[in-house]
């Protein structure tokens, strides 16, 4: 796996896509241990895991647009947390 910086987003762009990163991962765990016996709060759920889904890849793209980051078939990129910095990762 190689990881090069592409770029940098602002922190309130940061502070944006980690609400979503940690919702969605919440999201997952939630998923794990919910069954379908709860017809109502199952559905919510994947409403919910739908539209965090879309923008978390909204977001991406959006700042993928803004700042024209380098991209590679095969990759895909990811945030440091820390530094804001966006790296394009290759298998």
């Amino acid at each position: 796996m190689v990881k090069k910086k592409v770029g940098q987003v602002a922190m309130d762009e940061k502070d944006e896509i980690q609400m979503l990163f940690e919702r969605r991962n919440g999201l997952n765990e939630l998923a794990k241990i919910l069954t379908a016996d709860n017809a109502a709060l199952y559905e919510k759920l994947v409403k919910d895991m739908g539209e965090t889904q879309a923008k978390f890849q909204g977001w991406w793209d959006r700042m993928a647009a803004k700042y024209q980051w380098e991209s590679q078939e095969g990759g895909n990129w990811e945030i440091n947390f820390d530094t804001c910095d966006i790296y394009l990762v290759l298998p």
